[in-house]
């Protein structure tokens, strides 16, 4: 019992590492897809006075759902391999990040 309740803060520079691997993972992917959708190199920002509405929040949107992909996919990957090498799962009960 014990083991369960140190787990979660033993993997918390784990998960730091992960998140900030996600987080770079995520950005990356984001650049390629934007670039294969516009053929651009640089995605609009909610603050380039010259792209329109459509634009900043298409972008907006598929920079949001590649990172919740891709930071799911890493978490998961990393709860497996830590439920593998010691047994226990990392997360509470309760489950989630937060």
């Amino acid at each position: 019992m014990a083991k369960k309740k140190k787990l979660p803060l033993a993997y918390k520079p784990i998960g730091f590492v992960l998140g900030w691997t996600s987080g770079t993972l995520a950005g990356l992917a984001f650049q390629k897809t934007w670039k294969a959708i516009r053929h651009e190199d640089d995605a609009p920002d909610a603050l380039d006075r010259d792209r329109g509405w459509g634009e900043i929040l298409l972008a907006a949107a598929i920079q949001g759902a590649i990172f919740a992909v891709v930071r799911s996919a890493v978490d998961r990957t990393g709860a497996k391999a830590i439920e593998r090498s010691t047994g226990v799962w990392p997360a509470d009960d309760k489950g989630g990040r937060d």
